[in-house]
């Protein structure tokens, strides 16, 4: 058995033997905030591991979501980001996927947002990244999930916890 077919089938048990009860039953209450690279990680190439497992995570935290199970927050920039996407029906599917949030942070928000993403930036986080993230903040989310190495590098400040979807799955297990 290849290294990558280990691990997905130790991901899957995981998932499959009572993590599914433990995160379902503690994350009613939880928001989080999913940028576009997390949106976009099932439609990447799944050869790489680190790919296929946060594609994995990815679609069990939106299998959550969508199970009302976590509350979903997403915002303009979430939209403009979608509808910047080449590709047709990976844009309609994650369009259609927005129906499910709880919240949307709008427009009208975007004075607070920007001065909010103005300090963001001052972590090394590109202009784009730090409206999603001063947004997930906005709307009082616990967890801003993403795929993207900068943020999850650079962005250590208190006010919302940064991780990778597999990340997520793991701490949520532990709450």
């Amino acid at each position: 058995m290849t290294p990558f077919f280990f691990l997905l089938l130790c991901f899957c048990t995981l998932v499959s033997s009572g993590l599914q009860y433990n995160i379902s039953r503690e994350m009613e209450k939880i928001k989080v905030y999913l940028d576009n690279c997390a949106y976009n990680r099932p439609f990447d190439d799944q050869s790489q591991i680190r790919i296929s497992l946060e594609a994995q995570a990815k679609l069990y935290i939106q299998r959550l979501i969508i199970n009302r199970e976590l509350h979903l927050v997403y915002s303009y920039m979430s939209v403009y980001e979608n509808s910047e996407n080449p590709n047709t029906e990976h844009r309609n599917s994650i369009q259609s996927f927005f129906l499910n949030a709880a919240e949307f942070i709008g427009i009208e928000q975007a004075e607070i947002i920007v001065k909010r993403a103005d300090e963001i930036k001052r972590w090394n986080i590109k202009s784009n990244d730090a409206i999603h993230l001063a947004c997930a903040i906005e709307g009082k989310c616990k967890y801003f999930i993403t795929t993207d190495d900068g943020i999850l590098k650079n962005y250590q400040a208190s006010d919302i916890h940064v991780c990778s979807p597999i990340v997520f799955i793991s701490e949520a297990n532990n709450a």
